[in-house]
Parts: structure tokens; C-alpha cells; sequence
């Protein structure tokens, strides 16, 4: 899967749970500064993980700030093809 492919998977997921157009964000964008709280976040997280078949642990979420890196983070746990 493309990083352009995971980040339309995090516009559409964040977009439905936050209730907030978010359909054209790009990966140097701050999540907090998305309107996107903790709460939120942690729900498209388990969305991701969920539709995508991955596991993200707690520990690794620690200081992801911007949404190209919770792409990358996210990039890393896809098996590799």
C-alpha cells in the first residue's frame, strides 16, 4: 500500500469520527491543530488498525505530532510485500 493510499485512508477515517471536513489535509499537518482530540485520535487509530489488519503499540504513538508521521508508523507495520 502507497503512503498517497494511507493518507487518503486517515482523511477519509479521520473526516467520519472527528465529524470535520479533513479530506484534503497533507502529512506535514499537525494533528492537534486538525480539531482531532486524544479521544478521536485513538479511535482512528483503531479504525487503521482494524481495516488495515495491523498492530500499533501504546509506546510507539509516544511524540507522533504530524499526520505523515503516524503514516509512517502506520507504513511500518503493513507486511511487507
Amino acid at each position: 500500500m502507497t503512503r498517497p493510499e494511507l493518507l487518503q485512508i486517515f482523511r477519509t477515517t479521520a473526516s467520519e469520527i472527528a465529524e470535520k471536513d479533513l479530506k484534503n489535509i497533507e502529512e506535514t499537518r499537525v494533528i492537534a491543530e486538525l480539531g482531532i482530540d486524544s479521544l478521536e485520535l485513538l479511535e482512528v487509530i483503531g479504525s487503521l488498525e482494524r481495516d488495515l489488519n495491523v498492530r500499533i503499540p501504546d509506546d510507539q504513538l509516544v511524540g507522533i505530532q504530524t499526520v505523515g508521521q503516524l503514516i509512517t508508523l502506520v507504513a511500518d507495520k503493513l507486511p511487507k510485500s
